[in-house]
C-alpha cells in the first residue's frame, strides 16, 4: 500500500476498537454522502434572521415549512434553514446535513436499526442514538400525500438529516420539488456559492466511529491532533472536538480544539426539537459550534471589511456576542501556512457563529487552506 494509504489505515486502528462492526466490514459502507447538503439555525426571531442573511448573502428563498424558511445556497440545492425557536430554547446551530446518492428513506431506517439506533418516541425531537421521520404536508410544503424527512441523534445527541442528492426541502417523495423560487428582498453584498464544513462538539466517544461505521469517512487533513474527515469526494468535511473518540494524530480525543472561536455557548441547545443537542454518556455539552460556508476569490481582508460596513464589529480575538467578525490565525503547527491561514468568523443577530473561507478550502495548508492529500 501507499504512504498515504497505510497512514490513513494506522490512523484509523484506534476507532476499530470502539465498534467491533467496523472490523468485519469490509465492503463499502452502507451510506455514500456526496457531500454536506445544508445547516438550520434555531433563531430567536426568524423575520430578522431573514433580513440579516439576505442583506448579507442575497439568497432567494428555496422552500417554506410553515414559518420555517429555506435560504438557497449558490446554485441550490443546499440550504441555510431558520426555524423558529420554540418557548425556552436557545438559538443555536440545531442540525446539518448529508446528500446521499440514491437514497431510500426506508432502507436508511432498517440499514440504522441494525446499528441500534431506534425510533424517537417524541414527535420533534430524536435523542442520542434515535431517528425521527416527519412528515409534511402541503401547509408545511410537502405532498397532499406527506413528504417524508429523516433525522438521526448520533451518540452525543448531536442532530444530521440525510435525503437524497436532489433534495431542496421540498414537495415530493423525495423532497426534491422546489418549483417556486421567491427572489431575495434584497441584493447581499457578498455571495456564498458552497457549503464547507461543521466543527462539532461530542461528549460520547462512540460518536466519531458512529459516522465512520455509517459513511466510510477518511481524513481528508489534520489540525494538530484532529482529523477533517471528509465527506464525499470534493473539500467539505467533519471536524469533532471534545470526547469524540476515534482516531487521532498525536493526540487522544481529548485533544485541544482544531482552531477557530471557543466553543458557542448558544452552540448547546437544550433538547427540545429536532437539532437540539444534551447532555450524553460521556457528560458535558454537545452541539454544533460553528458552520462554514465557502465563497469565491475569497480575500480575508475584503470580506472583513465588507462585513464592516454591513454594520458589523471588528474585533482581535474570537467571541460570541451578536454582530462581530474575527480572524484566527492557524499557524503550521496546526496544519496552516507559514504565517497562519486565515480563518473568518461572524456571529448573527442572535451570536451564531458562521466561518467563510474560498470554495477551495479543505482545513489544510496552504493560504486558502487548501492543500490537502487526495483521499
Amino acid at each position: 500500500m501507499t504512504l498515504l494509504n497505510r497512514r490513513t489505515f494506522l490512523a484509523a486502528l484506534p476507532a476499530l476498537a470502539y465498534s467491533p462492526r467496523l472490523i468485519a466490514q469490509t465492503g463499502t459502507p452502507p451510506f455514500r454522502a456526496t457531500g454536506l447538503s445544508g445547516l438550520t439555525l434555531t433563531v430567536s426571531d426568524v423575520a430578522r434572521s431573514l433580513d440579516f442573511y439576505q442583506g448579507l448573502f442575497g439568497m432567494p428563498v428555496q422552500a417554506r415549512h410553515g414559518s420555517t424558511v429555506l435560504l438557497r445556497i449558490g446554485n441550490g440545492p443546499k440550504f441555510m434553514e431558520l426555524r423558529p425557536a420554540a418557548a425556552g430554547e436557545r438559538p443555536s446551530i440545531s442540525a446539518f446535513g448529508f446528500s446521499i446518492e440514491r437514497f431510500d428513506i426506508d432502507r436508511a431506517v432498517k440499514t440504522l436499526a441494525e446499528r441500534g439506533v431506534t425510533p424517537s418516541t417524541a414527535t420533534d425531537n430524536p435523542g442520542p442514538m434515535q431517528y425521527l421521520i416527519r412528515t409534511r404536508r402541503a401547509d408545511l410544503g410537502g405532498s397532499p400525500e406527506g413528504t417524508r424527512d429523516l433525522f438521526v441523534a448520533d451518540p452525543s445527541g448531536v442532530v444530521f438529516q440525510m435525503h437524497d442528492t436532489s433534495y431542496c426541502g421540498g414537495a415530493g417523495a423525495q423532497g426534491n420539488v422546489c418549483r417556486t423560487v421567491e427572489p431575495s428582498k434584497r441584493i447581499g453584498v457578498m455571495a456564498v456559492t458552497d457549503m464547507s464544513h461543521f466543527t462539532i462538539g461530542a461528549n460520547d466517544p462512540k460518536t466519531v466511529p458512529f459516522y465512520l461505521e455509517l459513511f466510510g469517512f477518511q481524513p481528508r487533513a489534520y489540525q494538530a491532533a484532529t482529523p477533517a474527515w471528509g465527506v464525499g469526494d470534493g473539500v467539505h468535511f467533519l471536524m469533532f472536538t471534545g470526547n469524540a473518540g476515534g482516531p487521532t494524530r498525536g493526540g487522544g480525543p481529548g485533544a485541544p480544539r482544531a482552531g477557530g472561536p471557543p466553543a458557542n455557548p448558544a452552540g448547546a441547545p437544550p433538547a427540545g426539537r429536532p437539532g437540539g443537542a444534551g447532555r450524553g454518556p460521556g457528560g458535558g455539552r454537545a452541539g454544533i459550534d460553528h458552520a462554514s460556508l465557502g465563497m469565491n476569490d475569497f480575500d480575508p481582508a475584503k470580506v472583513t471589511q465588507l462585513l464592516v460596513d454591513y454594520g458589523l464589529k471588528k474585533q482581535d480575538g474570537g467571541g460570541r456576542e451578536p454582530l462581530v467578525t474575527y480572524i484566527s490565525l492557524r499557524m503550521p503547527n496546526r496544519g496552516g501556512a507559514e504565517g497562519g491561514t486565515p480563518e473568518l468568523y461572524f456571529t448573527d443577530p442572535d451570536g451564531l457563529a458562521i466561518q467563510l473561507q474560498d470554495v477551495k478550502y479543505c482545513g489544510g495548508g496552504g493560504f486558502l487552506g487548501e492543500v490537502c492529500p487526495p483521499l
